[in-house]
């Protein structure tokens, strides 16, 4: 019989392994706003979703963001495709129902409010 800490060690070293090799990780640049700022976002794991923190913002002054969740437990389904959490949007301040496609280097991301209401970006991967 294994130890319970063995099992556990073991869980977690899978799930690490599997989330270190989740392609939409990263740093990604947004699309300039109507002024011309952008943000950077760092997509990370959080439990068996993504959240993503805004990390930077240039061309703006409101660096009251820096540090603020934008992308909340966001669903991995695979080949690309995300859904199932919210996005933040910073002009607005308000949050949708959002969903993500990663095609290589360029990750679009939408937030809806119903089917047919929804607005998009796509973001580039910086690192």
């Amino acid at each position: 019989m294994r130890h319970p800490s063995t099992i556990l060690t073991t869980i977690c070293l899978i799930w690490a392994t599997s989330a270190a090799t989740e392609p939409a990780l990263g740093v990604w640049k947004s699309e300039p706003g109507e002024t011309g700022g952008y943000i950077h976002v760092e997509i990370m794991p959080c439990e068996n979703n993504l959240c993503g923190i805004i990390t930077e913002v240039v061309g703006n002054d409101n660096r009251s963001i820096i540090g603020r969740n934008i992308i909340n437990d966001m669903k991995i389904k695979g080949n690309g495709k995300y859904n199932g959490g919210t996005i933040w949007a910073p002009d607005t301040d308000k949050t949708y129902r959002s969903h993500m496609t990663l095609d290589e280097d360029v990750l679009t991301v939408s937030g809806c409010m119903a089917v047919i209401l929804c607005r998009g970006q796509k973001w580039t991967r910086l690192k």
